[in-house]
């Protein structure tokens, strides 16, 4: 099982993911790409990702405005398999750029 990160852990994390806040108990992202194909293009690579890596996070498509959350729902809140996840996210997202 994966262990929480305290906040201190988290914020370090953070300055590392200049895009990602924390809301709640989440790593939280907002990416608008230049289209709704390019939006979905990144949800499909980032379903094949999460499905690898068996860590899901949830992701909510507005057209093509996607909003990432990243959060270990079996430990309650942000774990190093959110951190991780988040920057292969990113990864997913500058390729687009």
């Amino acid at each position: 099982m994966a262990e929480l990160l305290n906040d201190e852990q988290v914020t370090e994390a953070l300055s590392t993911l200049p895009d990602w806040h924390q809301a709640d108990r989440e790593l939280v992202r907002t990416a608008e790409l230049p289209s709704f194909t390019d939006a979905i293009r990144v949800v499909n690579r980032v379903a094949e990702i999460a499905e690898n890596d068996n860590h899901h996070p949830d992701i909510d498509i507005r057209w093509r405005t996607l909003t990432f959350r990243c959060s270990t729902h079996s430990e309650g809140g942000i774990t190093a398999l959110d951190v991780s996840l988040a920057e292969e996210i990113d990864g997913v997202l500058d390729a687009l750029s």
